[in-house]
């Protein structure tokens, strides 16, 4: 789909941007988006009865495994043209931000550094009792492993169905939104809340919503610019017609 020249005009003059990005984004790198069917020996599980501080609790070694296996899947996707776009945006705008409800650092693999990770990152792990970041730990036969300082389980540093999303985290989403001029909206279902309030919050504080989907979603109705297709190939594409002779 062609990319409105008016669009154009606006993101080239902007100042503050802010860019929300779902599991569309992701699964053009191949990673599987959470509800999509398991395969191997993971088919017979619901993905929702594992994301839970409950199932954790009852049988620690199959969570761990479990997320040990979609780390194993995210170590095989790379950052697609889509994520790249987005880190040379994030060079040309003085006040951006890129709020994400992914979990796979494939963000930050591509370049981008203002990042606000609403539901954590599969990558890091914590403490179940402490809820800290442990960066090491001693590797024995203890599955899942335990934390060096006070011998409680690790766990994914992701947050899981019944936990509140990290509070720091929220509210710079929220300060960021509150003050944008453009927000995009991107590869997400618009559904999962509190990142499904986004856009109204956006355009009820003035700004200029753009939604980059293939389908429809909820927030279709938000935006002033809605371009389908895939985000791979239209952001590519939009900051090339925006900035020409950027690199």
């Amino acid at each position: 789909m062609e990319i409105p020249s008016a669009l154009v005009d606006k993101l080239r003059s902007a100042q503050r941007v802010v860019v929300l990005t779902g599991a569309g984004v992701s699964a053009e790198s191949g990673v599987p988006t959470f509800r999509q069917a398991q395969t191997g020996l993971w088919a017979r599980y619901d993905p929702q009865s594992l994301a839970t501080a409950a199932a954790f609790t009852a049988n620690p070694r199959l969570v761990w495994e479990w997320y040990a296996w979609r780390r194993s899947l995210v170590a095989q996707a790379a950052p697609n043209p889509g994520h790249y776009a987005l880190a040379k945006l994030e060079q040309r705008i003085p006040e951006f931000s890129l709020i994400t409800q992914n979990v796979d650092g494939l963000h930050q693999r591509a370049g981008s550094h203002k990042i606000i990770e609403l539901h954590g990152n599969i990558q890091r792990t914590k403490c179940f009792d402490e809820h800290t970041v442990i960066e090491t730990w001693q590797e024995h036969t203890d599955v899942p492993p335990r934390c060096p300082h006070c011998g409680g389980m690790l766990r994914p540093d992701v947050v899981w169905f019944g936990e509140s999303l990290p509070p720091e985290a929220l509210e710079a989403a929220w300060e960021a939104v509150e003050h944008c001029e453009l927000f995009f909206t991107i590869g997400t279902s618009g559904v999962v809340e509190p990142a499904a309030s986004l856009p109204n919050l956006a355009l009820q504080a003035g700004a200029v919503v753009v939604e980059i989907n293939p389908q429809p979603t909820p927030q279709t109705r938000l935006a002033s610019y809605i371009i389908r297709g895939p985000s791979g190939v239209l952001l590519p594409e939009l900051i090339a017609r925006t900035w020409p002779n950027f690199p």
